[in-house]
């Protein structure tokens, strides 16, 4: 390995502390796991069968929240009303078919923690989508994938709003 000479190494050096000031002065922080110490228990309510569901069980068990089968006015509650799934055109084909959607992925539900009001909260998520109609087996797997990496987007939202609270 070659030696830098002694303003190289000076730049370099510069340039690394500017670096990580910056980043630590506009608040970046790596995300992993949320500290979510202050609720060892949430209750979760919605639809058993809904992915959604089942995808932030899993992610708040990741995050070492015990999930009880039963409420109770001490642990807060999550209760997923529904989510849905929307199209909205934005662009057609010369022949009049559609060449591109916007998806608007819609996310209800309401937190409550002990001794409050239930809140109502409102996600919203929107990714577009190019649909080919010579291709639809293909497109109808990529919007499955897009669909999977809205509602975990869903769920790290929720997780960051009680982190948050």
């Amino acid at each position: 390995m070659t030696k830098l000479p002694g303003s190289m190494r000076q730049l370099l050096s510069f340039s690394l502390l500017l670096g990580s000031l910056l980043l630590s002065s506009c608040g970046f922080q790596l995300r992993g796991q949320l500290p979510l110490a202050k609720y060892p228990a949430i209750y979760l309510q919605g639809d058993k069968h809904s992915q959604l569901l089942t995808e932030l069980s899993t992610q708040l068990r990741r995050n070492n929240v015990q999930l009880p089968e039963q409420s109770s006015l001490q642990i807060p509650q999550i209760k997923l009303d529904r989510d849905s799934l929307q199209r909205r055109t934005l662009s057609l084909f010369p022949n009049g078919q559609v060449a591109e959607y916007e998806l608007i992925y819609t996310v209800n539900y309401q937190l409550q923690l002990p001794n409050q009001e239930p809140v109502p909260y409102q996600i919203e998520l929107f990714r577009d989508y190019q649909d080919d109609p010579n291709r639809a087996l293909a497109k109808a797997r990529e919007l499955d994938l897009l669909l999977s990496e809205l509602r975990g987007q869903a769920v790290a939202r929720i997780i960051r709003q009680l982190g948050r609270l």
